[in-house]
């Protein structure tokens, strides 16, 4: 009983390909929402072409207007590259246009490139403290009915009263990323659900294990528990064609480009500045399609989803534009899979925001 969702993450290999690809995205959305597909999730990277439309935020307005009734999400916003204040502002914004079509998609920000935290002149060892003192702060913004000082780390704030109030009250629907075993048992002991980056099905599993249990050993009841796990998001890459050899034909090489694309210009300023965040292993999940890629035909597609389903998760985020892979194959692995696939699965929609808080 999985819930679907795109992850449009699109890549613009040369500048000269960033407007087709924004546009091309802008469409891909419109479709989502007119086959009936419950989010479309946007990313957030800087300076490298890996996300096409680079600020999440702008987008999701775009997409706002050109929509009616997907929920838009992020998946996630750097919060560590934005003040809290203009961000509490922008989804409070959102919320209305949207009508509360909106997951307030949160996270530090990426752990492997640099280049993200020096275009923006922030250290990025601060990042995770930075992330953690603006949530804080968005949450109080939306919450606070007659302003708010704030002194801490980062910023100290004097806020007459954030407008305008949200739409959705008290707060917008918030959801945080946790990359690491350890992140998402922080959440865990808060009764928080949580987006996880891409793994293999036996690693979702035991974290999932671990989820509940470290939920229940921090006091919530069970009910609580299963609420929390049906809001909670996985990742995976997919790809959906007529048969299983051409799925595999259109889609690895793009899987196998853009891992290359995605490693580019981290590997050129460990090259010029000797500078590296942290070590992408290459062995690992998000590199191999054996565990990052549902690839194949529908009956197939299907098959490995309903593995996945039998996990427990909720939620499937779901990436279907890889690397250079051309817009009408990424728009009809999106129609066969809505219309072949998604229908052998029940789903269920967004949560409630009184029930997420």
């Amino acid at each position: 009983m999985l819930r679907f969702s795109n992850f449009i993450f699109p890549e613009a290999t040369e500048p000269k390909d960033d407007g087709r690809v924004i546009h091309e995205s802008l469409v891909e959305a419109k479709l989502c929402d007119e086959l009936g597909m419950e989010v479309v999730w946007l990313a957030e990277h800087h300076f490298d072409g890996n996300c096409a439309y680079v600020d999440p935020v702008s987008f999701a307005f775009a997409l706002a207007g050109a929509t009616k009734q997907i929920t838009i999400g992020f998946a996630v916003a750097q919060l560590s590259l934005h003040h809290p204040i203009r961000m509490a502002e922008q989804m409070a914004v959102l919320d209305h246009l949207t009508k509360g079509r909106l997951i307030v998609g949160l996270g530090r920000g990426t752990a492997y490139n640099v280049y993200d935290y020096q275009g923006y002149d922030i250290d990025h060892n601060e990042a995770q403290a930075r992330y953690e003192e603006a949530d804080k702060i968005m949450d109080l913004a939306w919450r606070s009915e007659n302003g708010f000082d704030y002194a801490g780390q980062f910023w100290n704030l004097k806020v007459p009263r954030l407008r305008p109030r949200p739409f959705t009250r008290p707060a917008p629907y918030t959801l945080r990323a946790a990359s690491s075993e350890e992140g998402m048992a922080v959440l865990a002991r808060q009764g928080l659900p949580f987006m996880m980056n891409v793994q293999s099905n036996d690693t979702a599993a035991q974290r999932l294990r671990l989820y509940r249990q470290t939920m229940h050993g921090a006091g919530f009841n069970e009910a609580h528990v299963d609420r929390c796990v049906r809001e909670s998001w996985i990742w995976k890459n997919i790809f959906v064609a007529d048969t299983d050899e051409e799925a595999r034909r259109i889609a690895l090489p793009c899987f196998e480009k853009m891992l290359v694309h995605r490693r580019q210009l981290r590997e050129k300023i460990y090259k010029d500045q000797g500078i590296l965040i942290k070590q992408e292993n290459m062995l690992g999940a998000r590199a191999n399609p054996e565990h990052a890629l549902i690839c194949g035909s529908p009956t197939t597609v299907a098959e490995k989803i309903a593995e996945i389903d039998k996990i427990g998760w909720g939620g499937l985020i779901l990436q279907f534009r890889l690397g250079p892979m051309a817009a009408a194959d990424t728009n009809h692995s999106i129609r066969l899979f809505m219309e072949k696939v998604a229908p052998q699965f029940a789903t269920r929609g967004v949560p409630s925001v009184a029930a997420a808080q």
